[in-house]
């Protein structure tokens, strides 16, 4: 396998084509299909189309009617569907209802292939039984591509004439950018029709005929992969089988080699967990025994052992939860030290919930047993049992509950107890995130938001006022050097403090002015702002920002766009919660009206934007990707952004190391400083941006292009997925397909992102993804990037190890934490 991979990597020729190369070749291939067209309509006028016969075409994998996202399972799942719709219709199905029955979703494509399919069989009605749904699903679920095939001529050929004028093809480019949610392209469906006819007719008859179509078709199908030699499909094949999870008989073996992968893929979390749940169980034992051997245990027993063990970890533990958000202390430590090989800061914010997990069930211990064990044994003592005790509770023995409630000890717990439980709960990804907005009545909707979380998580202050009053005040310690809260928090505390002083003052010198502000698609709002002179950062890095005409206290953090090398800073925030909402229409209400979409606002006749003050920059984990040779760069949606920070930063330092060695060669040396060791080791990057809505590539489109324009050694590789379009085999996205193959060889721009970035369909294989990095790069150390909901961050990190595992290629995965 090794052999393999060596000589797949020694010839990189056969092993990536140019996409100039590329896109000459389709070129050719358009041009061979039009001379074969010519050549077909010389010989003889085109004849009407004989819909009995079927042309010996080859067994494609296009032109499905049925994908895996409308779940088509079979004619079982169809027949109980049927029988479900038309339980109260007399077992006949409604042409509405087609596309629902069959599993289709687009509505609207259903109907025009209902309408197909029932033209092809002179059938008038708009109703069908089962028999006829039987038929007429076993054309469409006919393997044969001729057969699909003639299905689309039908949906195409509106009069059934055989031939597709003009206005027809115009109208099934409207159905397919409708079914796929492409508004641009539907925006110039006149131009895409003229531009099919200008190919498939190149006699100007003014119609085309089904085996033009077939003809362009099979040309896009045949467009040249990625592993188009012969060893690289034996090497993809081995990898293959060898990512299979095999079942070892022996169970204790499969335990060990389980247990040791988990061991070396996450043996700095390890050690920092193991650390941390050590030195808690070292305090508990310590204060139980503490405890154990004093006189209140005669009484108490071991409920205040276990109540004053719990309360040693919660000091420890709200002490230690600071830590995780001093966030210019760990970018200090991720920079300036090489503790990032033992420390994993990347998981600084998992770490801040671990904690708050621990304070959670430390507070419960301390709780129940005061609550329910040793106050009320504390009661109901005898007064000869309580009088060693009556030093530490009074003279007068407490004969209920309020006792406690009453002093200042009960008041500050609970009052502990009751704003943790806020702070804990509206933290739950369930409100953070908004998930139960919509499930909420009434003004209970404003607690499933960021806001609603950002400020209960400052009823810290109050926490920790209280919880310095509570240890202060208490029962059994008396004496000042006993009471060893304030002696946990002091450093915490301090640290944190200096961190929001230094943002304030950070905030207040380093000011920004707002240059242009333009709105995209998706409710985007991109903000170029002045650099400050000594604002210095690194790509993948973050920074807050704070808009006092939205709220003067709340800062939110925001990945930079921009490249350390540009004299401004960027940033794009797309409308999700409360502030990034508010902070869209603030911008917006500062003209007269709404800016157009990509509107860039500026020039002498610049409005006033609204006050921006920033904060940072912030360490994080993609910042450290110059480490790796190789970077595989992932971003859903709104989480592309720190990935085009780096890939305008990879860009930008290929291009001044290639000037330093012409420098070099021109003063006729072509080696390095031996003493200065090499920083940024990035030679490969692989870029897949995930997104929705095709109006999201209007969000970096120009970026895009400068780096397709820039890269001139092919360091960097592009790749867009739109989500909203169907697979490439699905009949739904078959015209758009066959649209994006001959606008990209005419132009060499793409009409899904408009780019010069070609757009792939549907959802990105992740698999294939991971095993043509590490068919390409073996041996090599790469590092995954991931931006975006947690939604991905799974399967990615699965796939990292998997392939760590069973390759060698090692992938080291990373994910954005806010």
């Amino acid at each position: 396998m090794e052999k393999i991979l060596r000589d797949t990597t020694d010839d990189g020729s056969n092993v990536k084509e140019n996409p100039e190369q590329k896109r000459s070749g389709l070129v050719k291939r358009l041009a061979s299909v039009s001379n074969q067209l010519k050549r077909m309509t010389s010989v003889s006028k085109p004849a009407r189309l004989d819909r009995s016969k079927s042309t010996a075409g080859q067994a494609l994998n296009g032109l499905k009617f049925i994908s895996k996202a409308d779940r088509g399972a079979g004619w079982t799942a169809v027949e109980k569907r049927f029988a479900k719709i038309t339980k109260t219709n007399e077992g006949l199905l409604l042409r509405c209802n087609f596309g629902e029955c069959i599993g289709m979703n687009s509505k609207d494509f259903a109907l025009v292939l209902f309408d197909a399919l029932a033209r092809r069989r002179g059938m008038t009605r708009d109703v069908i039984d089962k028999d006829q749904l039987k038929d007429f699903w076993e054309q469409i679920s006919d393997q044969n591509f001729d057969s699909r095939l003639m299905t689309f001529f039908d949906m195409m050929d509106k009069d059934g004439n055989g031939r597709l004028t003009e206005d027809e093809v115009r109208e099934i480019i409207n159905l397919s950018s409708s079914a796929n949610n492409l508004p641009t392209i539907q925006k110039k469906a006149d131009e895409y029709a003229a531009m099919i006819m200008e190919v498939l007719d190149p006699h100007k008859t003014g119609y085309i005929m089904v085996e033009s179509l077939k003809e362009l078709l099979m040309q896009a199908e045949a467009e040249p992969g990625l592993t188009n030699s012969k060893e690289r499909k034996q090497l993809s094949q081995m990898l293959t089988e060898k990512l299979k999870p095999t079942l070892d008989p022996n169970p204790l073996r499969s335990w060990y080699h389980g247990v040791r992968f988990f061991v070396l893929d996450s043996w700095q979390r390890i050690w920092v967990i193991a650390l941390w749940l050590m030195i808690m169980a070292i305090l508990f034992i310590y204060k139980y025994t503490q405890y154990k051997n004093r006189a209140v245990y005669e009484v108490m027993g071991h409920c205040v052992c276990l109540a004053k063990g719990a309360a040693e970890t919660l000091k420890l533990n709200m002490a230690l939860i600071l830590l995780p958000v001093c966030r210019n202390t760990i970018t200090w430590l991720r920079a300036k030290t090489s503790l990032g090989v033992l420390v994993p800061f990347d998981d600084n914010i998992n770490f801040h919930k671990v904690i708050a997990v621990g304070i959670t069930i430390g507070v419960g211990i301390h709780a129940i047993a005061h609550l329910a064990c040793d106050f009320p044994r504390l009661i109901a003592a005898t007064p000869e049992a309580y009088m060693p005790l009556a030093k530490f509770y009074g003279e007068e023995q407490p004969k209920s509950y309020m006792h406690f409630v009453k002093s200042t000890e009960g008041i500050t717990g609970l009052g502990m107890v009751f704003l943790m439980a806020i702070a804990f709960t509206l933290a739950m990804p369930w409100f953070r995130r908004g998930k139960l907005e919509k499930k909420l009545p009434g003004l209970l909707k404003k607690l499933a938001s960021f806001n609603a979380f950002w400020y209960t998580h400052h009823l810290f202050v109050i926490v920790y006022i209280l919880l310095i009053i509570h240890g202060y005040y208490l029962f059994l310690s008396k004496e000042w050097y006993k009471k060893t809260t304030w002696m946990y928090l002091a450093i915490p505390i301090t640290l944190y403090a200096c961190e929001r002083l230094i943002r304030a003052f950070r905030s207040s010198i380093e000011t920004v002015k707002v240059l242009k502000a333009p709105a995209y698609p998706g409710n985007v709002l991109n903000l170029h702002m002045s650099r400050p002179k000594n604002f210095e950062y690194k790509s993948g890095q973050y920074m807050f920002i704070n808009c006092p005409a939205v709220s003067q206290f709340e800062w939110h953090p925001f990945s930079i766009t921009s490249a350390p090398q540009d004299d401004y800073l960027s940033v794009h925030i797309k409308s999700l919660g409360d502030w990034t909402k508010a902070i869209n229409r603030v911008f917006a209400e500062v003209t007269s009206k709404p800016p157009p979409v990509g509107d860039m606002l500026h020039g002498s006749n610049n409005p006033v934007f609204p006050k921006i003050m920033i904060d940072g920059p912030y360490g994080a984990p993609a910042q450290d990707y110059r480490k790796y040779e190789v970077v595989l760069l992932v971003g859903l949606g709104i989480g592309a952004t720190p990935m085009i920070s780096i890939i305008k930063d990879i860009i930008n330092n290929t291009d001044a190391k290639e000037q330093g060695q012409l420098i070099q060669m021109d003063k006729g040396s072509q080696k390095e400083s031996q003493g200065k060791k090499e920083r940024f080791k990035t030679r490969r990057a692989y870029f897949y941006w995930v997104t929705r809505e095709q109006g999201s590539y209007d969000w970096f489109k120009n970026i895009m292009n400068e780096i397709a324009e820039r890269d001139r050694s092919k360091v960097i590789e592009l790749h867009n997925y739109c989500t909203s379009v169907y697979e490439e085999d699905d009949a739904r996205s078959a015209l758009i397909h066959m649209l994006q193959s001959i606008s990209y060889a005419k132009s060499g721009r793409d009409i899904v992102s408009e780019t010069r970035v070609k757009s792939h369909f549907a959802k990105p294989n992740w698999e294939d993804v991971y095993k043509q990095v590490a068919m390409d790069h073996p041996g090599a150390n790469v590092g995954v990037f991931y931006c975006g909901s947690p939604v991905l961050t799974k399967e990615l990190r699965r796939l990292a190890l998997e392939f760590t595992h069973n390759t060698n290629t090692r992938f080291s995965f990373h994910k954005e934490n806010f």
